[in-house]
């Protein structure tokens, strides 16, 4: 079915399932609060429900990526900064990209391998290896290569780099499995992925944001920002903190200029710097 079929249908589920989904719809709100504390109830209302026609709209959008051609892809896009990515790619060794679950992430790693850049993202396993199966074929369907998050990820993708490729990682989670720094997020210590920086100061190699949002003309604008400024002073410890913090920054600030377009169910605020019992989120 096409996309403007499903996308209406979809967007009203999502808020069905929001609606019935006391726990996400208070972690939404609490979220909310905590990122803008001078949004009045009624502004924060009407956020959630924009929040959950997003991710139902999403899911329809995805779906779709299923049997999109490359083409379709390319055309549902409008991009800037690609000469970013090819820049880096063409003059050193490679490049990491960095992201959020920021409009439609999925589209951007579809519309990056449309494009001809050699991605290799690296993604969480799913509960159940049917879906993560599933999962990694869409992915792979336009030239990406997955790589699972795990203990041979990272020789993987230094491999990755070395060979002249772009990394995709998606930083803006929660994650306690996986190596780790406390940086800012709209202004509370937020636990935060530390392996795109630790990748990027190995050789050095170039840090890219990119991000793809929804428009209201239903097509998508594909942002890819000029390389993050490196740090060059202090501990290695030091600078891996100073760089996610950047990262971080660039991320917050797409969401702010689309704060509908996030996942704020997510746990972001999970984990604490040594936080009292009575402060840990559940």
């Amino acid at each position: 079915m096409p996309l403007a079929l499903t996308r209406p249908l979809t967007s009203s589920l999502g808020i069905l399932a929001m609606a019935f989904n006391p726990r996400d719809r208070r972690r939404t709100r609490d979220n909310l609060r905590i990122a803008f504390p001078d949004l009045d109830e009624t502004g924060i209302r009407h956020l959630m429900r924009a929040n959950a026609k997003h991710l139902g709209t999403l899911a329809a959008e995805v779906a779709w990526l299923g049997q999109a051609s490359p083409s379709d892809v390319l055309d549902l896009c409008t991009a800037t900064g690609i000469d970013h990515l090819w820049r880096a790619i063409e003059t050193g060794p490679g490049a990491v990209l960095i992201t959020g679950h920021c409009g439609n992430w999925e589209l951007l790693n579809a519309w990056l391998g449309a494009s001809g850049i050699p991605m290799t993202i690296a993604v969480r396993d799913i509960y159940d290896p049917r879906l993560g199966a599933m999962a990694t074929e869409l992915r792979e369907r336009f030239g990406p290569q997955v790589v699972p998050r795990g203990s041979k990820a990272g020789r993987q993708l230094v491999s990755a780099l070395v060979h002249h490729r772009v990394i995709g990682l998606l930083i803006d989670q929660d994650i306690r499995d996986i190596p780790g720094v406390f940086v800012p997020f709209f202004g509370r210590p937020a636990w935060t992925p530390s392996g795109a920086a630790s990748l990027a100061l190995h050789k050095p190699n170039p840090v890219v944001p990119a991000f793809c949002h929804r428009r209201a003309d239903g097509r998508f604008g594909v942002e890819i920002h000029p390389p993050l400024m490196l740090p060059t002073s202090g501990s290695k410890e030091d600078q891996i903190t100073e760089l996610t913090a950047t990262a971080t920054a660039a991320i917050e600030q797409q969401i702010r200029r689309h704060p509908a377009q996030w996942v704020w169910m997510h746990r972001r605020w999970r984990t604490q710097p040594n936080p009292p019992e009575s402060n840990v989120e559940s």
